[in-house]
């Protein structure tokens, strides 16, 4: 009764405030009070109980009271921060003022002339000493932020008290956080108590955190990477004392959190895990204040473990520490957690729906990301050893999962920019030469090999089966594979077979004519190739074999007409096979048992726009492997292929069949033009090596077979498996890797990534819903 009593006194007390028509008195407590003292509500209650609609009323209509209630919430929460919310009416009043600022934030952010309030100072409104400094009245965003991190360390709030007795007092202003950290980890050897109260009144805390960071989802996209986040910037800097204490907190609750537990089944059904909902939203302010570094180079490693920012250091001090952690021991303690976590959705069991499956693994992700990217020693340990596997079998599966879901097409990309990243690395390509033992169930064929066959058949069930919005991330899959493709040593023969069915498909007169770019999957298929036959052909004979069996292919490809009229009768076959590849021509095994077939996004499924991304070219910088295994960076030099025709008007030559005579004469220009165009690229195929090794293989073959009457395919393996180039073959070219580069455009995408799958999966509440965002856009499937 007292609770429905106090949800409709709280309604009472909204209507009021939206039926005022004259400001209220920032000293009129009866009033203010009604919205935090006397009211348990939870925040599902404030979301439903206060409106949009009457939000946006009061700021249009009332704007000096949406004011002064932003601004005695805030004041409350400063009070609460420095008196450390010693009774539980205080610590009430705190998550009430926390929940209601959490629903008005994004009302301010989405009106560009309410943006600069929480950047200015109240004037007059009866300011306490709280909110001043020795400099005058802080804005109030500063104050707000500011006493966010006092409370994510108050005793008995937020942390375990350390209090000797009965009567000991821990002080606010002298209380030193580093030792109330969340959970043991990077930095800190002691774990804590866990208390679910302490977990649950963090991630309210944390929500509001998460709200006043999203400004950003309220500016239109720009590539401007000057332009910081305020809110983030200020939290991250030097400004907050908590920000050490309180990074290492949230690193560690999500890397040391196991969602299995002690594996008794359907414990999930059964118990509430509050610590899930806490590792959310530390992921998610993990990911949002290290998608900002400021402007200054990443430094350099630091000797001791984290450390304070120096002078010289970046402004934000969440990516100092993060690119200054060092010790192995806390690179296996995070690397450990992120694969535990990222397998778990992977996990199979005798019992169906048995086990707690986490849902946060695209933020998952991006933090990974995050830690290779400003940490590169924190990349090379992860390449030292096979644990690396650990994080690429779950990407693999998830790409594998979401290919046919137009909704996921973020989670594509992230995964695929990963393994670019990884890919870049010569230990990536030693690593994918382990064996494949494990069992998750993916649909795929069942075959026997490596991770690097894994990766191959995972990336070819990609570009046949996946939707056609992940066509521009076929050059960057084809890539990974070139980039480790000196380094396999021994291809199975179900992975030989789908890459040859690749060059097969993306060979096609039709597909190599129809867009500018296509030929660059051609280029990419065949030095792949040629990198295994110069560097790893004694293992390889499945390969070899699949390459003499397809030999046509490459003949045709040596042959390939480029005189207007075959381009011409090319683009026009295009209407009979609409299809980038032609499905039914791969060789499809059974799938792995327990796997089940990707399916398309269900309808009314809402997803985040994302801008495009950039060319292969612009995504990636070559660098040669010198003898001495270093990197060379190779300079960018502009070739005839870099100079293309309208991309549109290539593959819309075939629809346009008119008789006027300006039309023939357009399209006789055009067709001549795309001839020139070809005959730029057609003369650099990268083809001798394999032209060579069929002029010496297939005859050979040829002859064992007729001699010894051979049908096996076993029979000719075991001969190639023993063969022999050396000699034989040109001068081996020197390895040329296509290493990851970050641009302006690939933060811009990073970002508005990030904040899509922030607004999506925080609907309960629904902190964002149908405000006017303008960083991306919102679409139903």
């Amino acid at each position: 009764m007292g609770s429905t009593d106090s949800k409709l006194n709280f309604r009472k007390a909204v209507i009021q405030l939206t039926t005022k028509t004259q400001p209220v008195e920032a000293t009129d407590d009866a009033f203010w009070d009604q919205f935090w003292a006397d009211t348990t509500t939870t925040v599902q209650d404030v979301f439903a109980l206060v409106p949009a609609a009457e939000i946006r009323a009061v700021r249009e209509e009332s704007p000096s009271n949406l004011a002064t209630l932003c601004y005695k919430a805030v004041e409350k929460l400063v009070q609460g921060a420095e008196s450390g919310c010693p009774s539980e009416k205080e610590k009430q009043v705190v998550l009430n003022c926390t929940r209601i600022l959490a629903r008005i934030l994004p009302y301010i952010f989405e009106d560009q002339d309410w943006r600069g309030f929480f950047w200015s100072t109240v004037p007059g409104a009866g300011r306490t000493d709280e909110l001043d400094d020795d400099e005058g009245a802080r804005p109030l965003a500063e104050s707000l932020l500011l006493a966010i991190a006092d409370l994510l360390f108050c005793p008995d709030f937020t942390v375990h008290s350390h209090r000797r007795g009965p009567d000991s007092v821990e002080s606010m202003q002298s209380i030193d956080s580093c030792e109330y950290i969340w959970e043991a980890g990077v930095g800190f050897a002691q774990s804590p108590p866990l208390n679910y109260i302490h977990d649950l009144n963090r991630t309210e805390l944390l929500r509001l955190l998460l709200t006043c960071f999203s400004e950003a989802m309220y500016l239109p996209p720009s590539s401007d990477n000057t332009v910081l986040n305020p809110w983030v910037t200020f939290f991250c800097s030097t400004e907050n004392r908590h920000a050490l204490p309180l990074f290492t907190s949230l690193l560690n609750v999500v890397c040391a959190y196991d969602p299995v537990g002690y594996g008794i089944p359907y414990n999930h059904l059964l118990f509430s895990d509050y610590r899930e909902q806490l590792v959310e939203q530390a992921v998610q302010i993990l990911i949002v204040t290290l998608e900002h570094d400021g402007v200054v180079p990443h430094p350099p490693a630091s000797p001791s473990s984290v450390e304070e920012q120096d002078s010289t250091g970046p402004e934000n001090l969440f990516v100092n520490y993060l690119s200054r952690i060092h010790r192995e021991e806390d690179f296996d303690f995070v690397l450990k957690g992120l694969a535990r976590l990222l397998t778990n959705p992977l996990t199979q069991t005798y019992l169906p729906n048995s086990t707690k499956k986490i849902q946060f693994h695209q933020e998952l992700l991006v933090l990974f990301w995050k830690l290779c990217d400003f940490n590169k020693k924190f990349l090379f340990f992860v390449l030292k050893s096979s644990d690396v596997l650990d994080i690429l079998v779950p990407i693999l599966y998830y790409l594998n999962d979401a290919r046919a879901d137009q909704s996921r097409v973020g989670l594509m990309h992230i995964g695929v920019f990963i393994l670019l990243l990884l890919s870049g690395e010569r230990n990536f390509g030693v690593r994918l030469n382990k064996p494949y033992s494990l069992h998750v169930p993916m649909d795929i064929p069942v075959f026997t090999g490596t991770h690097a066959d894994l990766l191959i058949v995972v990336f070819h069930k990609i570009i046949t089966t996946g939707h056609q919005r992940l066509q521009p991330l076929f050059d960057c899959l084809l890539t990974i594979v070139v980039n480790v493709s000196p380094y396999l040593k021994s291809l199975s023969m179900v992975a030989a077979n789908k890459l040859l069915h690749l060059l097969e498909a993306f060979s096609t007169t039709w597909f190599l004519f129809s867009a500018a770019q296509n030929h660059h999957l051609v280029f990419f298929l065949l030095e792949a190739f040629n990198n295994i036959i110069q560097y790893q052909f004694d293992g390889n004979c499945n390969l070899v074999y699949a390459i003499i069996r397809k030999r046509n292919v490459f003949h045709q490809l040596a042959n390939l007409p480029s005189d207007p009229t075959s381009i011409q009768k090319a683009l026009q076959r295009k209407k009979k096979s609409p299809d980038v590849i032609s499905r039914t021509s791969s060789q499809e095994t059974v799938s792995m048992e327990g796997s089940h077939p990707a399916v398309p996004a269900e309808p009314g499924t809402l997803k985040a726009s994302l801008v495009a991304m950039p060319g292969i070219d612009k995504l990636t910088e070559k660098s040669q492997v010198s003898e001495d295994g270093t990197m060379v960076s190779v300079p960018k030099t502009d070739s005839p292929n870099t100079v293309h025709p309208d991309q549109s008007a290539v593959a819309g030559t075939s629809d346009t069949e008119s008789n006027s005579g300006r039309d023939n004469e357009v399209s006789a220009f055009f067709f001549f033009w795309v001839h020139w165009f070809v005959l730029s690229w057609k003369c650099k195929l990268p083809l001798q090596t394999i032209m060579r090794l069929l002029q010496v293989l297939v005859p050979q073959v040829e002859k064992i077979c007729i001699d010894k009457g051979l049908t096996d395919e076993s029979e000719i393996l075991k001969f190639l498996q023993h063969g022999t180039l050396v000699g034989l073959l040109p001068v081996p070219h020197p390895i040329l890797i296509r290493k990851y580069q970050a641009n302006a455009g690939t933060a811009m995408w990073f970002r508005t990534y990030m904040w899509g799958v922030v607004y999506l999966r925080n609907v309960d509440p629904p902190i964002w819903y149908d405000t006017d965002v303008r960083l991306f856009e919102i679409q139903r499937m």
